[in-house]
């Protein structure tokens, strides 16, 4: 093989966001790596969902296609009585 064609692969301690730390080995050139999103609060691996409104999104959906906030789910128009 030739020579000085892999990069060089050397030990990186990973701290994760809850603050635990990993050794492991990676082709990068910096000796630590910090991640603020992994498997103890990523939306996926706990089950949270958490919605973000951003600049009224969800309103301007609802406002579109005529959905309110406090319509009880029900298709049919309401009928009103004279009494």
């Amino acid at each position: 093989m030739k020579d000085g064609l892999h990069p060089e692969y050397s030990e990186v301690t990973i701290k994760l966001a809850d603050g635990s730390e990993m050794t492991t080995r990676s082709t990068m050139e910096d000796d630590t790596y910090e991640t603020e999103v992994d498997s103890t609060n990523h939306p996926f691996y706990t089950g949270r969902r958490q919605f973000v409104d951003t600049a009224g999104r969800v309103e301007k959906f609802n406002r579109r296609y005529g959905l309110n906030e406090d319509d009880d789910g029900d298709d049919e128009p309401e009928e009103e009585s004279d009494e």
